[in-house]
């Protein structure tokens, strides 16, 4: 797996950068096909933070996409937090994958019904990988729109989205819903369940 290393505004410490190379490169291991991470540091300026060193990891390949973001009092300790953070869910992803393959996808939780259940085969493989991402200008009157993301959509089954929620760490995932062939969303409620917002025909 090919391990790319930036740190925001200044270089990365060739130990620090060997290091999470090799240690977030082990994690190819889990998975097949994972064929790209990249490793990000920065610096939290606030004083009062311990934890100041943020290290954000995104890994992916053969449609799947996997993000941690961890705080650390140093790169190293943070690395390892990442580390063992996306191991878990490597692992979590393995077993659901190998569980599809021996039989049709149980029902995700919260999702039940709305969520149509398909078999591995036919699932699309390719994530919703973000194609432009721009900061925007708006009048000064009420809440400013201060980022946007443009991305492209993908037909998958409700279970499949509510799965990409959780490993990428978001509270909801945008997606088109290969039954309806329409928009959908699912969210994480606040009892810990995932909710289906589908478009209406």
């Amino acid at each position: 797996m090919q391990v790319t290393v930036s740190r925001r505004n200044t270089e990365v410490p060739e130990k620090l950068r060997t290091m999470a190379e090799e240690k977030i490169g082990r994690l190819s291991r889990f998975l097949d096909g994972l064929d790209h991470a990249e490793v990000h540091f920065w610096e939290h300026k606030n004083p009062r933070i311990a934890d100041k060193e943020v290290c954000e990891v995104t890994i992916e390949g053969r449609g799947h996409h996997v993000r941690c973001k961890v705080q650390a009092a140093d790169g190293y300790q943070a690395v390892d937090k990442a580390y063992d953070k996306l191991e878990q869910q490597l692992l979590k992803l393995k077993t659901k994958l190998n569980n599809r393959r021996q039989g049709a996808p149980k029902a995700h939780k919260g999702v039940g019904a709305l969520g149509a259940a398909v078999t591995a085969a036919e699932l699309t493989e390719a994530t919703a990988p973000v194609v432009a991402e721009e900061a925007e200008e708006v009048a000064d009157e009420g809440p400013r729109i201060v980022k946007s993301k443009r991305f492209a959509m993908f037909p998958m089954s409700a279970e499949e989205a509510a799965d990409r929620m959780d490993l990428l760490g978001h509270g909801f995932f945008f997606f088109t819903n290969v039954e309806t062939s329409r928009a959908a969303v699912v969210y994480r409620r606040d009892d810990g369940d995932v909710g289906l917002i589908d478009e209406a025909d």
